[in-house]
């Protein structure tokens, strides 16, 4: 049986840099693995969804040069699960 959580909504900045320490051709890869450590560290999740636009960006500019920084929204809902979006412009 499965722990109820409440829903979350935070925005954070995820630093990237450490993906640039991977060969050239893994680059986008690795950023994608940071970013769902970041939200299981942060949000307390076992599962992360990462949204279709965010991947988009991440790739880009290809995979040999990801953002070094990004910013993003991280919503959790009852059940545990962690969605990752870009966050509205304002």
């Amino acid at each position: 049986m499965s722990e109820k959580v409440e829903p979350l909504t935070r925005t954070y900045t995820v630093p990237l840099r450490s993906a640039f320490e991977a060969p050239p051709y893994r680059r986008a890869k690795v950023a994608v693995r940071i970013m769902k450590e970041f939200a299981e560290r942060h949000m307390k999740a076992k599962e992360v969804k990462i949204d279709e636009s965010l991947n988009e960006t991440i790739w880009k500019r290809g995979i040999k040069n990801p953002p070094r920084r990004i910013k993003l929204e991280m919503e959790r809902d009852e059940d545990g699960i962690v969605s990752i979006r870009l966050p509205p412009e304002t």
